[in-house]
């Protein structure tokens, strides 16, 4: 059923509660793990342009630790990886990431108790809207990335 689960990552540690749930469905199974990390450029916009290149490249660079990080996890659990770095609004370059690579099913974080976020509309809240596939969210709220 599920061949192609994205797991998309901002860098936490709240990604190793994601990850248990990935690697618990992908076990016995043929999956094709695809780990997604959104530059969130966003940010960019009440900055400095002269700013925009160091700071770009800051955040490139702790989206390729992140996703190394999350696929030597899943590779350690005999798991094929794919991994990808974006840019853009976080929930929008998810959904469009299902969309082109096929994907089956995302398995993400959420602040499922953290009032405030879940009031402003969390990315994951987001993805759940739009997303064309399952979205698996995991409560992530008690973990120490918050």
């Amino acid at each position: 059923m599920y061949q192609h689960v994205l797991v998309p990552t901002d860098g936490g540690d709240s990604v190793d509660q994601v990850l248990e749930h990935t690697i618990d469905i992908a076990d016995g199974r043929d999956v094709t793990a695809h780990v997604l990390y959104v530059v969130d450029d966003r940010a960019l916009l009440a900055m400095d342009d002269d700013k925009h290149t160091d700071v770009l490249e800051n955040l490139e660079a702790e989206g390729e630790a992140a996703v190394a990080a999350v696929a030597e996890t899943l590779e350690a659990e005999g798991i094929e990886t794919t991994t990808q770095i974006s840019q853009g609004d976080p929930a929008d370059c998810i959904v469009a990431y299902v969309e082109a690579a096929g994907i089956d099913l995302v398995t993400m974080g959420t602040q499922a108790s953290n009032y405030e976020k879940n009031m402003l509309g969390s990315t994951s809240q987001k993805v759940v809207t739009k997303s064309p596939v399952p979205v698996l969210t995991v409560d992530v709220s008690g973990s120490s990335d918050e």
